[in-house]
């Protein structure tokens, strides 16, 4: 039985490490657990309404609880670990009594001391195999103190890339370029740089998949909402005279398919064509941003 009970702590170490393996180091996917709690708060956001108090919260409170769950189960893991082979195991401080600190809430305390990197030293392991799990907890600790840095270091310069590239669909969609002015070098320049950016957003949606649950502040910096516009300027475009204005169009169809694509696939499951994809792609965001079920134009 108390192997039993050690085992189930160490599957839960190991089902929490995977989780963070494929949330933060595998490029391409997303870890179950994480996936499971920032879905259901960013789905708890459309029941609190529209505001966009509730919306803004949901992907930095979604990263807060993820980190949580994972430091609170790793330490639950290891003091279910700890827990039958306390006190026989283990040396106690002067002053301490081990059949007084012999329980779960001990092997907790334990598990807790060592997950910080504390090391009060009041309550130590003793048997060979215990003290070279110890450190490992540690070990453990501090990898995911420098993973979750690494990850807020990373997922933001992803989501001002994603404004970025909307606040620049908004300027072009204000100004609304004339067909001549499309029809030129210049036109298949702005192409290709749009063609860019969302290449980047697409490979940002891939890599940080968790930035799909960020809001993205109001409409002009709010990728979902004005992405319809480089939908109508690479249909505009592919009718241009101009040979470099029409490839450049072709490769920003091609960008747009593959970023609703991704958006498909991993958050959406429409099953359709690029253009519904995009639309459900904004509706979904809409009603984060107080918009209601705006479609794309």
């Amino acid at each position: 039985m108390d192997w039993l009970v050690t085992a189930t702590g160490a599957a839960l170490v190991l089902l929490i490490l995977r989780d963070v393996f494929h949330t933060l180091w595998h490029p391409t996917r997303h870890g179950g657990l994480s996936r499971l709690v920032m879905t259901t708060l960013w789905r708890l956001s459309f029941v609190l309404g529209t505001r966009r108090t509730a919306a803004g919260l949901a992907g930095p409170l979604a990263m807060v609880s993820v980190v949580a769950l994972w430091a609170l189960t790793v330490a639950a893991g290891w003091a279910l670990i700890y827990w039958p082979h306390i006190p026989d195991a283990f040396v106690y401080a002067g002053g301490l009594q081990p059949d007084d600190h012999a329980g779960l809430l001990d092997a907790t305390y334990v598990s807790l001391v060592t997950l910080s990197t504390l090391g009060l030293g009041d309550v130590a392991p003793a048997e060979g195999w215990l003290r070279l799990l110890a450190p490992l907890e540690a070990l453990v600790g501090f990898a995911l103190l420098t993973a979750t840095v690494s990850w807020i270091l990373g997922i933001y310069p992803a989501l001002a890339r994603r404004r970025a590239l909307a606040l620049r669909l908004s300027h072009l969609s204000r100004t609304h370029p004339s067909k001549e002015q499309i029809d030129s070098p210049a036109g298949a320049a702005m192409l290709d740089g749009l063609a860019t950016a969302l290449s980047v957003a697409a490979v940002d949606f891939l890599q940080y998949a968790e930035s799909y649950y960020f809001h993205d502040g109001d409409e002009r910096t709010s990728l979902a909402l004005q992405i319809g516009y480089a939908l109508d300027i690479a249909d505009e475009a592919s009718e241009a005279g101009h040979r470099d204005v029409r490839l450049a169009a072709t490769v920003l169809r091609s960008a747009l398919e593959d970023l609703a694509g991704i958006l498909d696939e991993r958050f959406l499951h429409t099953q359709g064509p690029p253009r519904q994809a995009l639309d459900a792609f904004a509706r979904d965001h809409g009603r984060q941003a107080g918009t209601g079920d705006r479609a794309l134009p």
